[in-house]
């Protein structure tokens, strides 16, 4: 037996994790160099790993993955639906100019045009959410949207490293056709070993700041002044805090997860990424808020993982923490990750919205959503629709 010791041990995990991201491009790259420099000097960067706001774990104690896995194996027939997901057909490229519009392609995909910027977060085209194209595999009738399909994007906006949120094949298909990204801290490793330009590429740590505007790109720094109105052309990314993980092969929380806060002319919108609840959010709506609209995770909650992700109840309360005029939930519709029947987070989350009298916006893929107009609210899920 050979005895590497634990800095022996560390040593050997880190050039096996590189040797398998070289072999498969899909995995991406860990961060390295000035980028890990970066990373080093970062508050929330403990240990050798990025840490919560809150000490969380990814699942409760005594949960194994092999339990998790053979949980998975034996899902309810219903954690499927058993028709295809209905659908609209919307020109993306002649979305109005003059308002705030949103268009989801399911789970935590969506395209965001306002003030004559287009912003795309977290697309995935694949149709898996996975390094492999035959495990969790999207629903019959939500791959109507191709990146064929999408408009030139100003800034493609990139939450975290997981794979229903960071598509390889994706990322790949847009390249050409994206002005700018903006991304968690670390996140750029991957894209640029999937050949972007570095100076392509913003990342932010928790509370930094980035925008663009008359005067063009702003360089990254901590957030300040956004509570004022400022110039219409401006648009501001804030990245706040979130309750996860990241990872795309053995190493957990290499590089940084958040949500955030955009912030242009006229509107105050949070772009959440995956989040368990937490005091993040009330400390948020008290920084950035109120919100326009909140866009929250809803959905691949599960009894052994209830810290990394928020029961529909949760999110509810999460968008009052964040005084939000209203909310979309997003995160569900298009994978299974988990074990719930498909449409209950929808399901719980109305009934908790007409608890409280939150308006709630319940498109169908496709179907736009004009921020502070009439919400669509059409029982899609339901037999019938209505």
């Amino acid at each position: 037996m050979i005895y590497f010791g634990k800095a022996g041990l560390n040593q050997f995990s880190n050039r096996l994790l590189t040797a398998v991201m070289a072999l498969f491009p899909v995995f991406g790259k860990a961060p390295a160099g000035a980028r890990l420099q970066r990373i080093l000097r970062s508050a929330h960067y403990k240990g050798n790993h990025f840490e919560n706001v809150v000490p969380t774990t990814v699942t409760v104690p005594g949960v194994s993955i092999f339990k998790m896995l053979g949980d998975m194996r034996h899902r309810p027939a219903t954690a499927q639906p058993d028709h295809p997901i209905p659908s609209v057909r919307t020109d993306l490229r002649a979305l109005p100019k003059d308002r705030a519009t949103i268009v989801w392609f399911g789970h935590s995909s969506y395209l965001l045009q306002v003030n004559q910027t287009t912003i795309l977060v977290d697309p995935v085209f694949s149709g898996h959410a996975s390094p492999v194209s035959f495990l969790a595999k999207a629903y019959p009738g939500t791959g109507v949207y191709t990146a064929a399909d999408m408009p030139d994007i100003d800034i493609m906006l990139l939450t975290h490293d997981h794979y229903d949120h960071l598509d390889y094949m994706t990322i790949r298909q847009l390249m050409p056709r994206v002005k700018h990204y903006c991304t968690s801290l670390g996140v750029g490793a991957h894209l640029e070993s999937w050949g972007i330009a570095a100076g392509k590429i913003t990342e932010l740590d928790w509370w930094e700041s980035w925008g663009t505007g008359a005067a063009g790109v702003e360089a990254a720094g901590a957030a300040r002044g956004l509570s004022e109105g400022g110039d219409h052309g401006r648009i501001t990314f804030t990245a706040t805090p979130a309750r996860h993980f990241s990872g795309r092969s053995f190493k957990r929380a290499g590089t940084l997860w958040s949500a955030f806060v955009l912030k242009t002319g006229g509107y105050t919108l949070f772009l959440g990424g995956d989040s368990g609840y937490e005091r993040h959010f009330k400390e948020i709506g008290e920084r950035f808020g109120p919100f326009d609209l909140a866009i929250l995770e809803c959905g691949q909650y599960g009894k052994n993982w209830p810290y990394i992700h928020m029961l529909p109840e949760q999110t509810m309360q999460a968008a009052l923490d964040l005084r939000a005029t209203a909310l979309m939930p997003v995160h569900w519709g298009k994978f299974t990750l988990s074990l719930h029947p498909w449409d209950e987070p929808i399901r719980r989350l109305t009934v908790a919205a007409a608890d409280k009298g939150l308006p709630v916006a319940t498109p169908m893929i496709g179907q736009p959503v004009v921020v502070g107009e009439a919400y669509p609210d059409a029982r899609w899920w339901e037999e019938g629709g209505k």
